[in-house]
């Protein structure tokens, strides 16, 4: 079996990407525990599905970025790697058994319910879903300028206001837009920090795969985007490229189809998470049995555990009392090339090619890449 790539909450992880600018930008109370070189003015820029062994393996496409590589390093994202639990992590500095986003889709304990954290599809409330402050609040406190740049209509998304409340939303859908953006935000104030976010490259490599010559093409898109970006600021800002998860390909023939069998759907009540990370809910009493059908089913191409064995192994960090009953009473994490899939219930899910969300190191490694300008 792949062994499982463990979270680095605390000095290796995209959690701790924004309390380190915050360090370097002199707020008072925050740790720069990532070392990032002191300065008055950051940008970040996040490349959503960057993995780092996917940089590293088509770095001839991404030379800027490449370039970067010798001063950088990796971090991991936290568990599981996927988009909406990332970015929550990075606009609070928080594992999420504390900010409390804990998957693509996720039980409404209250309810019943899933909610689907990118679209916010549920009636929740999402400062009572994600209580916390975030990072951005603390800087914000401070005195920097904080500024958001992505699509227009995050501005109003649950994520947004669990992820990033505290900073300034700047809605820009296109290339020209962002960059204008940026050079507005990058000189406001005395202090600032700008927080960009592209989503090319992940919706490239879920359509048409991350092994792709289309998802390479991509690649070098956004390499020159980070270049117009680094351009955009002034000279002695610091900028920094990150991602929120990797990325890997599955086959269809690799693909377990949760719907067409009845033994894996025996004994639950609903499937969360997706395909390489499910949150398995089940009825009273069939947890026991449900963890047997699936590591029979699967044998050394997941991990199958129980919530409190999850919790255990410190995948979210501590856990706070009221997120325990959103994870999965099972948790399948899939570390070989296989993909639990549920055609009727989730039919656009089923149909991706390049995937993530679970432990392995193409989907766990992000990169840090620190650009100091000057």
């Amino acid at each position: 079996m792949i062994a499982p790539v463990a979270p680095q909450y605390g000095g290796g992880s995209l959690a701790d990407v924004l309390p380190s600018v915050a360090g370097a930008l002199s707020v008072p109370g925050e740790s720069n525990t990532l070392g990032l070189p002191p300065a008055s003015r950051y940008a970040v820029l996040l490349l959503d599905g960057l993995g780092w062994n996917l940089l590293l393996r088509y770095a001839e496409a991404a030379p800027y970025l490449s370039s970067l590589v010798p001063t950088g390093r990796s971090l991991t994202a936290g568990v599981p790697s996927t988009t909406a639990v990332s970015l929550t992590s990075l606009g609070t500095g928080l594992p999420p058994g504390a900010h409390g986003i804990v998957g693509y889709t996720s039980i409404v304990p209250e309810t019943g319910a899933l909610l689907n954290a990118l679209q916010w599809d549920a009636p929740v409330d999402p400062r009572s879903w994600q209580p916390h402050g975030t990072v951005f609040d603390r800087m914000a406190a401070a005195g920097v300028a904080t500024r958001n740049v992505s699509k227009a209509r995050f501005d109003s998304s649950g994520l947004t206001a669990a992820a990033f409340r505290g900073s300034k939303h700047r809605g820009a859908d296109t290339v020209e837009d962002r960059l204008d953006a940026t050079r507005f935000a990058s000189r406001e104030g005395s202090s600032s920090l700008v927080y960009v976010y592209d989503s090319q490259l992940d919706y490239i490599g879920h359509q048409q795969g991350c092994d792709s010559w289309q998802w390479q093409k991509e690649l070098g898109a956004a390499d020159a985007f980070a270049q117009q970006v680094r351009s955009a600021l002034p000279r002695d800002a610091v900028l920094l490229v990150v991602a929120d998860h990797g990325m890997v390909d599955v086959a269809p023939e690799h693909r377990v189809d949760l719907d067409n069998e009845p033994e894996l759907t025996d004994g639950l009540r609903l499937i969360g998470g997706e395909s390489r990370f499910r949150h398995l809910y089940c009825v009273d009493g069939a947890a026991a049995d449900v963890m047997a059908a699936y590591q029979a089913r699967l044998g050394d191409k997941a991990l199958v555990v129980s919530r409190a064995d999850a919790i255990g192994r410190g995948w979210f960090g501590a856990v706070e009392d009221r997120v325990t009953p959103r994870l999965g009473d099972v948790i399948v994490a899939s570390l070989g090339p296989v993909a639990l899939v549920a055609s009727r219930r989730y039919p656009q899910e089923a149909g991706l090619i390049g995937l993530h969300g679970s432990l392995t190191t193409d989907e766990m490694a992000i990169p840090l890449l620190i650009d100091p300008g000057r």
